[in-house]
């Protein structure tokens, strides 16, 4: 049974996961995360890198996050696959600190800390502009004010 700090981590981990995925900041969180879910086994890092890749697509495809209230139209379900795959990645990052050993638990969490500590800072604003990383030129079609963001 995990405490309540190592279940607010692992709810970190899913959001920053949903929050990285189509940002400058996703492939080294995409990495990092692969890398600490396949615990040295290259064939499980594969599979960890499938994962976040079908989640960052899925989340490509539902467009980028949304303002407006849950709901049937499209803002509505951008928010619930958004939830969706920030629930999926908490609970794997759950199952992951459950399974380890006290000292491999505290190696994990320092460095799940660590690489969503880097996540946000790379999402945020530099200073004096506004930007979540998501004008990339992969991904100019989201940058509002610019004749792509229809």
């Amino acid at each position: 049974m995990l405490d309540e700090a190592m279940v607010a981590l692992a709810a970190s981990a899913g959001s920053g996961v949903v929050q990285a995925a189509g940002t400058d900041a996703w492939l080294a969180l995409r990495n990092r995360m692969a890398r600490l879910f396949g615990r040295g086994d290259r064939q499980q890092e594969n599979v960890q890198l499938e994962r976040l890749d079908r989640t960052a697509a899925e989340l490509t495809a539902a467009g980028p996050e949304g303002n407006g209230p849950e709901g049937n139209g499209p803002e509505g379900s951008r928010n619930a696959e958004r939830a969706r795959h920030g629930a999926a990645w908490r609970t794997r990052t759950e199952d992951l600190l459950e399974q380890l050993e006290p000292g491999e638990r505290a190696a994990a969490v320092a460095e799940l800390r660590a690489l969503l500590d880097e996540a946000a800072k790379a999402a945020r604003p530099a200073a004096g502009g506004y930007s979540r990383g998501t004008c990339s030129s992969a991904r100019r079609r989201w940058c509002p004010g610019t004749a792509t963001s229809r």
